[in-house]
C-alpha cells in the first residue's frame, strides 16, 4: 500500500503534468506559437530539467514521472515554437 505522502506526490504529479498538456495541443492544433514566449519556455524545460534530475537523485517516482513527462511536452513546444516561427 502507497503512503499517504507519496499519494499526495502522485496526485501533484498527475494534476500539474496534466494542466500543461492543453498547451501543447492547442499549439500543435493551431500551428500558432506567437503567444508562447520563447524565453519562459527555455527557463520553464531547465526548471523542470533540474527537478527531474532532483527527483532521479532522492528517489521520487512523483517527481521524476511529472517532470518526465513535463520535460518532453516543454520539448514539444520548443519544437513548435521552432518549426511554426513565421
Amino acid at each position: 500500500m502507497i503512503n499517504p505522502t507519496e499519494f499526495l506526490g502522485l496526485v501533484a504529479a498527475v494534476l500539474t503534468t496534466t494542466a500543461f498538456l492543453p498547451q501543447v495541443y492547442k499549439t500543435w492544433r493551431t500551428k500558432s506559437t506567437d503567444s508562447l514566449s520563447l524565453s519562459m519556455l527555455l527557463i520553464f524545460e531547465t526548471g523542470v530539467l533540474c527537478w527531474l534530475v532532483y527527483g532521479i537523485l532522492i528517489n521520487s517516482i512523483p517527481i521524476i514521472l511529472a517532470n518526465f513527462v513535463t520535460a518532453i511536452s516543454g520539448f514539444v513546444l520548443l519544437y513548435f515554437k521552432y518549426r511554426y516561427k513565421n
